[in-house]
């Protein structure tokens, strides 16, 4: 058991998602040291409340012999959402909340407790930049490639979150007017082109397409049984690594795309650094270096290579650790 002494520091962050809600002690270090879980209700607010307030107090029964005080509680919940308010407004994986005052509704539980929320991506961003991969510099552009994309900027320690509090929705920047319908109802945005389905969808239709000796020697093909409906992004990124052509030629293709995307960051923002997290990030880090040489010559900018383009430190707990740096621990 850790030293009750430790405890006196720490602070509850709590990650929502559609199925799950997971809660965290943190401490000022950004260091993980307990953690619950619960199922989530995403279509009944009450119940969806009542799972978040489970998690929180899972944690503290717990470490109730500790005397841990819950001084501060961060929530990241999917946007869009308002941090100001603490009103979450119409998430589409959480049908419940539309328009629910979930900062106030978790005041009333915790009436002691400093309460704030925001988005998942923001509030990763932050955590990178206080504990994680970006930590010493200025400005920090955050983009999470996974299942989608989203992205956050950290300026001298601040969110920023535009007028209302839903800017940098960079997943959904578009980089092809022709391109897929993405599911905001945009084409072409980014995330409808590189995050993990838009990989896998590439892919499939390359090897329904291919056909001869490149469909026979598919290394890709044999991982997904025969089955290109099967395919995944997992699986590119394992027939990459064992030399198939189809599979690098989707890396190709995905790297083009998100180099191109990142250099229009640059040119908009000059941030010190860019940190990639989420799902995809272990499939590109290989391949950092090499994105970063495609933004010569293809920014305005004229030495946009010296701009740092790192993984992040948190992977699966990112969520935990956003949570916890919207406090103010101080």
């Amino acid at each position: 058991m850790v030293a009750s002494q430790m405890f006196d520091d720490l602070v509850v962050g709590v990650d929502v998602g559609g199925t799950k809600v997971a809660a965290g002690l943190v401490d000022r270090a950004g260091k993980i040291q307990a953690q619950s879980r619960k199922p989530m209700v995403a279509t009944d607010a009450t119940r969806g409340l009542a799972a978040v307030s489970a998690a929180i107090e899972e944690l503290l029964r717990s470490h109730s012999e500790t005397g841990i005080q819950l001084r501060a509680i961060g929530i990241c919940a999917p946007g869009p959402l308002n941090p100001t308010t603490g009103v979450v407004i119409n998430p589409p994986n959480l049908p419940g909340w539309h328009n629910f005052p979930l900062a106030a509704e978790v005041r009333k539980l915790y009436p002691n407790a400093q309460v704030k929320i925001d988005n998942d991506a923001n509030a990763a961003a932050l955590a990178e930049a206080k504990w994680g991969a970006g930590r010493g510099y200025r400005n920090v552009f955050y983009a999470t490639i996974g299942t989608g994309i989203g992205t956050g900027l950290v300026i001298n320690g601040e969110v920023y979150h535009g007028r209302t509090g839903l800017a940098t929705e960079g997943g959904h920047v578009g980089v092809d007017p022709r391109g897929p319908l993405c599911a905001c109802g945009k084409r072409g945005c980014i995330e409808a082109l590189a995050a993990g389905p838009a990989i896998a969808r590439r892919a499939r239709e390359k090897l329904e397409q291919a056909g001869g000796d490149l469909i026979k020697k598919s290394v890709l093909l044999e991982m997904a049984s025969d089955r290109p409906d099967a395919v995944t992004s997992e699986m590119v990124a394992k027939a990459v690594g064992a030399g198939d052509t189809i599979a690098k030629e989707v890396m190709k293709e995905t790297l083009d795309l998100l180099a191109y995307w990142l250099g229009n960051v640059i040119d908009l923002l000059e941030p010190d650094v860019i940190v990639i997290g989420g799902g995809v990030s272990s499939m590109l880090e290989p391949f950092l270096k090499e994105m970063r040489e495609r933004w010569v010559g293809a920014c305005l900018s004229p030495y946009p290579e010296e701009t740092p383009l790192v993984l992040a430190h948190y992977k699966e707990d990112a969520g935990l650790a956003g949570a916890a740096s919207l406090c103010d621990t101080n």
